[in-house]
């Protein structure tokens, strides 16, 4: 665990291409080519993934997929842009796809990106995937290995001996075992930290390593930077990460963990605020957090 692991969307993606490509576009036919550069001029994110496809009925084609941890109301504006810029940059059409992962609200979440400014029109149709909504058994029997590690967010994977197997399968694979970081992160959204610690069989500590945890520090971070201009530096820095521990509270207690909010905006202090989003983790139950609070 001490080596540098690649766990990026291109690696998930790339352990079996054709497959993922069948499972988001529906295209039982369909045959990958090239994983392809997603650096459009000045726009790269690690989360983009453009796929070169083919199938008999639709020729080349490209399949754009971003993976998003939560979704969040700028992202109809983006696939609308990724999808321009990957058409524009390889001349071909693109069929672009949305996976989030945590489920947040129950709000709709749109499939289309649509404006009308002065007369004119711009559309863009994309495919959603909510992962929450996905049948648990598509991981263990299309096979589609890019999935195990979501196996405790996906539909019936929350239970221990569902995990244990996506575990057991993970290990097994030399180009899958460094995957097993990711499943323990979200197992510890459905399962007790001390039994997912049991499971895995080391230290809880390494989950601040997973790249979806860091996704939640650098959101607050962006949410910082961006209010800390109107702010203050250090003032915005505090609100971007209370946003980022109210997402994620949110995510793992729903209701009853946006009950401590009232208490949390009050602190000030940068570092006890780090602390208890680290600790959101690793907490089995909201009264840890309120022992810690």
């Amino acid at each position: 665990m001490n080596k540098a692991v690649d766990i990026s969307t291109k690696k998930l993606i790339s352990l079996a291409p054709n497959n993922w490509a069948k499972w988001v576009t529906g295209i039982p036919d369909i045959v990958t080519g090239e994983i392809l550069n997603t650096e459009f001029q000045w726009i790269s994110r690690q989360s983009d993934v453009v796929i070169q496809a083919e199938s008999p009925q639709y020729g080349k084609f490209l399949i754009l997929n971003e993976l998003q941890l939560r979704h969040t109301s700028e992202m109809p504006r983006r696939m609308r842009a990724y999808a321009a810029l990957a058409e524009e940059k390889y001349k071909l059409q693109t069929y672009p796809v949305l996976i989030n992962i945590l489920k947040i609200s129950n709000s709709e979440i749109p499939t289309s990106f649509a404006s009308n400014f002065i007369g004119l029109r711009a559309i863009q149709d994309y495919r959603v995937i909510n992962l929450w909504e996905v049948d648990v058994n598509i991981a263990f029997e299309t096979p589609l290995p890019s999935l195990l590690p979501f196996v405790p967010i996906l539909k019936g994977g929350e239970n221990e001996s569902t995990i244990r197997e996506a575990l057991r399968m993970l290990r097994a694979d030399e180009q899958l075992n460094q995957l097993e970081t990711v499943l323990a992160f979200f197992a510890t959204f459905v399962l007790e930290s001390t039994l997912v610690q049991e499971i895995m069989r080391w230290d809880m500590t390494v989950l601040r390593e997973s790249p979806w945890y860091q996704e939640i520090l650098r959101e607050g971070q962006a949410r910082g930077q961006a209010e800390g201009e109107a702010l203050g530096e250090a003032r915005g820095e505090v609100r971007g990460i209370i946003s980022s521990i109210e997402t994620s509270l949110e995510a793992k207690f729903g209701s009853d963990g946006l009950e401590l909010m009232s208490q949390i905006s009050q602190i000030s202090d940068l570092e006890q605020l780090k602390e208890i989003l680290r600790r959101i983790v690793v907490a089995n139950t909201i009264q840890e957090l309120r022992n810690v609070l």
